[in-house]
């Protein structure tokens, strides 16, 4: 052995947290400590708090003294109220179509059925009309 080289040393090969390999002096590597006794896992009791609502943006919306309940109705009931009202309205549409067409039936049965005294009843009944 040359005296005149430098001391090889022991390069430990150590695997990085990255996944990667590398070479490292076994005399710079943190001490590993003995492994303990295995303890009971510690447990954690957490609370959580939910935070009360901010209510300003509601005061600003609804004015001063209405709640989240009144939101939350509009919200829920809204919707069912557009919708019953308009089932009332097309229901109220189809009856009035059924009376306007029933009425023009009714009056062309008189008109065709009745003769004379029909065409007399038609012509005051539309004479009543105009005066109005």
């Amino acid at each position: 052995m040359n005296p005149n080289l430098p001391t090889h040393r022991a390069l430990t090969v150590i695997q990085l947290p990255d996944g990667t390999y590398t070479y490292a002096d076994p005399q710079s590597l943190p001490v590993r400590q003995a492994p303990q006794a295995p303890q009971a896992p510690q447990q954690i009791v957490q609370h959580i708090h939910q935070a009360p609502p901010d209510r300003t943006v509601q005061r600003i919306a609804l004015g001063s003294g209405v709640g989240a309940g009144a939101v939350a109705a509009g919200v829920y009931f809204g919707p069912l109220l557009v919708g019953v009202l308009t089932a009332i309205a097309a229901n109220l549409a189809m009856l009035a179509f059924l009376a306007a067409v029933m009425a023009w039936g009714v009056v062309t049965v008189v008109k065709s059925l009745g003769g004379t005294e029909g065409k007399a009843a038609s012509k005051s009944a539309s004479r009543a009309r105009r005066r109005r």
